[in-house]
C-alpha cells in the first residue's frame, strides 16, 4: 500500500446519502464503486439488485488510472464511489473524471453518512391506528411509530434518530408519549432513555427484560406479558417471546400487527446466543421454537408481522414496508414446520458472527454506561447479525 498523500478537490459531483437511497428504492441501475481497504467492505456495503459493485481501494489510484483498473470497474452509469468519510471517494473521482469516466459521483461523507439515512413507510394494516415503519438501510434495523388521535408510541427507536420520531408524530398532529423497547438490543444503542431524559417522553421497559440488570439513570415504568398499553383509542398488547432473549417482547397493535422486535424476521428467526452465549445458546433455541408455536403461530394468518430487522433477502410487501402476513410467512419458512429438536439443530448450525461491539452496546442498553452520539455511531457501525442465519430460510 501506498503512503503518497492525496489531494481532495472542491469541485467533485457529489450525492447526498439519503438521495442515493431513493435512487436506490426506485431500481435505478448504477455502478457503485467501495474505495475502501477489502477488509472493511466484506461485511458493510451499498449494495441491491440494481447495482453493479465493485470494490477498487483508493491506493490504487494514487499514481493514476491503469488499464487494469479501468477493466475491473463496472459498465453501468451512473457509478458513485463510498469510502468511510467520503474524502478518498472524492480524490478516486476525480481522478476517474480526469482519466475520462464518465458519470462519476461521489458519496457525501461516505459511509458514515450512509448511517444518517432513515426511511419512513406506513404500513397498510387492518387497523384504526397508523403504524409507520421506519428503516436504517445501512444496519436494517427497523422502529415503529403507533398513532392514534393525538398520541404516539414508538417501538425500538434509534439513539441516533430521536428528533425523527418526535417530527414524525407532529406530522400526524399527534404527541409521543411514551416510547418502548421490544427487548436489550445487541446491535444498536436505544432511544428510549434520551427520548425520555431530554423530551419527556414515558420510558417504558418489558417487565421479563427487567431481571437482565436494567439500572437507568432515570425513571422508567415496566410492560407486564399481558399488559395493553393504550394510544389514543387503540390498543397495543405486550406479548412475551423468548427465544432471542429471556426479555424478548411483541407488541400487537389493534389485534393486527405484531411488532416482533427480533424473534421473528419475515425471512428468518432470531439467533439465540447473544445472552447466554454458546452455553445457553441450545437453551435459548428450544425457548424460541416454543414462543413461535406457542405465542406467534397461534394467532390469525392474517396478523401483520412487522419484524426488528431486515437483511438483504428480505422482499417488500406492496405498500413498500418489511412486513409480511404470519400465514405467508409461516408457509414459506420451511424451519417454522420441524419438530423441536430439529428447529433448534438448524437454528445452531448457521450462525453468523455477532454484532461487533455486541457486549459494550448490552451494556449500554441496560445503562450501564452512558454514550454520546460519536460513540453510539461507531459501536453500531457494521451488519447487525441478529438472524440465526446468514441466508433467507424462506423458500427451501
Amino acid at each position: 500500500m501506498s503512503d503518497k498523500p492525496f489531494t481532495i478537490p472542491d469541485d467533485v459531483a457529489t450525492i447526498a446519502p439519503s438521495d442515493l437511497y431513493d435512487r436506490l428504492e426506485a431500481g435505478e441501475s448504477m455502478s457503485v464503486l467501495d474505495t475502501r481497504a477489502p477488509a472493511e467492505v466484506d461485511d458493510w456495503r451499498i449494495d441491491g439488485d440494481s447495482v453493479a459493485f465493485a470494490n477498487v481501494p483508493y491506493y490504487e489510484f494514487l499514481d493514476g488510472v491503469t488499464d487494469s483498473t479501468l477493466e475491473s470497474l463496472p459498465d453501468a452509469r451512473p457509478m458513485y464511489t463510498v469510502c468511510a468519510k467520503g474524502e478518498s471517494s472524492k480524490f478516486v473521482a476525480d481522478v476517474l473524471d480526469e482519466a475520462g469516466v464518465d458519470d462519476v459521483v461521489a458519496v457525501e461523507d461516505g459511509m458514515e453518512g450512509w448511517e444518517t439515512v432513515l426511511s419512513a413507510t406506513e404500513l397498510s394494516a387492518d387497523t384504526d391506528a397508523t403504524v409507520v415503519q421506519f428503516h436504517r438501510p445501512s444496519s436494517g434495523c427497523l422502529s415503529y411509530l403507533v398513532v392514534d388521535g393525538d398520541e404516539a408510541l414508538v417501538v425500538d427507536p434509534l439513539h441516533a434518530f430521536t428528533e425523527e420520531y418526535l417530527e414524525a408524530a407532529e406530522s400526524y398532529g399527534a404527541e409521543l408519549v411514551a416510547a418502548v423497547d421490544t427487548h436489550v438490543h445487541a446491535d444498536h444503542v436505544s432511544g428510549v432513555r434520551d427520548l425520555a431524559r431530554e423530551h419527556g417522553v414515558q420510558a417504558l421497559v418489558p417487565e421479563p427484560a427487567e431481571a437482565r440488570g436494567i439500572d437507568y439513570d432515570l425513571s422508567y415504568d415496566t410492560v407486564a406479558d399481558g399488559e395493553t398499553l393504550t394510544v389514543g383509542d387503540v390498543g397495543v398488547e405486550a406479548v412475551h417471546t423468548p427465544g432471542h432473549t429471556s426479555g424478548m417482547t411483541s407488541y400487537l397493535v389493534d389485534d393486527a400487527v405484531l411488532l416482533t422486535g427480533d424473534g421473528l424476521f419475515v425471512e428468518s428467526v432470531a439467533r439465540p446466543d447473544l445472552e447466554g452465549g454458546d452455553e445457553g445458546a441450545p437453551e435459548a433455541a428450544g425457548r424460541l421454537y416454543d414462543t413461535l408455536h406457542d405465542r406467534v403461530l397461534s394467532l390469525p394468518d392474517e396478523t401483520l408481522v412487522a419484524p426488528g430487522h431486515v437483511s438483504d433477502a428480505a422482499e417488500r410487501a406492496d405498500d413498500g414496508s418489511y412486513t409480511d402476513a404470519l400465514g405467508d410467512v409461516a408457509e414459506a419458512m420451511d424451519a417454522l414446520d420441524y419438530d423441536r429438536a430439529s428447529f433448534v439443530e438448524f437454528v445452531l448450525s448457521d450462525m453468523p458472527p455477532r454484532p461487533d461491539n455486541y457486549e459494550d452496546i448490552i451494556a449500554t442498553n441496560l445503562g450501564e454506561r452512558t454514550v454520546d452520539d460519536e460513540s453510539a455511531a461507531e459501536l453500531e457501525r457494521g451488519p447487525n447479525n441478529c438472524a440465526a442465519t446468514t441466508d433467507a430460510m424462506t423458500g427451501n
